[in-house]
């Protein structure tokens, strides 16, 4: 069930077929010519990336008033609400299969040229909101947060779980994968600043709420 779910997840982002990639930087090597763990341009780009896709998002739903938080521009429009709670869900789907499979699944040094080249895909071709699609019913907002302040906590916790891991961990992120139904493998670290790359995604859909004529003043 986690996987199908977490399936659905990648589709509702990714919407047609791989796009053009170019090589990152090397990755240093061990003695027996495997990646070893992440470059300190990797770990920082990262650990960057997520902090400044956090505090954009928490900008961007900070001192929004109940009719605010709430407002939809159409009946078939997400609320801010709606879309804080995609992002929460997703956050939380991610991190656990990272940390709950990805990094538990051997190492797998040969897969790693089929992940060569996607980090850029990901930071540039995921935020990009002239591609929507619809999310999958198992990614949709029910309500699980009653207040914009349980989700908020929740989600900074998720986030402060991973920034802690990619500041601090010896594990070699490179050479663990799973694979995404259009970018096919991924990396573990591609997974961490994918959670990063779908939440300014969605940030800037709530500021398009916020930007609808109709948006409540107070």
């Amino acid at each position: 069930m986690k996987r199908v779910f977490f399936s659905l997840l990648t589709v509702a982002v990714f919407t047609s077929p791989v796009y053009g990639q170019s090589s990152p930087a090397a990755a240093p090597k061990t003695s027996a010519g495997e990646s070893s763990t992440l470059t300190k341009e990797e770990r920082d780009r990262a650990v960057d990336y997520l902090k400044q896709t956090q505090r954009d998002f928490l900008a961007a739903t900070e001192g929004l008033s109940d009719a605010q938080w709430k407002f939809k521009a159409a009946p078939d429009r997400w609320s801010i609400a709606e879309t804080a709670e995609h992002i929460a869900v997703a956050e939380q789907t991610i991190w656990e299969l990272v940390s709950g499979k990805i990094m538990k699944s051997p190492a797998a040094p040969e897969k790693a040229a089929e992940a060569k080249g996607k980090d850029e895909i990901i930071l540039t071709k995921i935020p990009d909101r002239s591609r929507k699609a619809q999310a999958p019913e198992q990614l949709k907002p029910t309500g699980r947060w009653a207040t914009r302040a349980a989700l908020v906590k929740d989600f900074e916790g998720k986030r402060a779980e991973e920034i802690a891991y990619l500041t601090a961990t010896k594990e070699d992120l490179r050479n663990h994968f799973e694979e995404h139904p259009f970018l096919k493998t991924m990396d573990a670290y591609q997974w961490l600043i994918f959670n990063g790359a779908h939440c300014k995604r969605h940030t800037a859909q709530i500021l398009e709420v916020k930007a609808d004529p109709n948006f409540p003043k107070s």
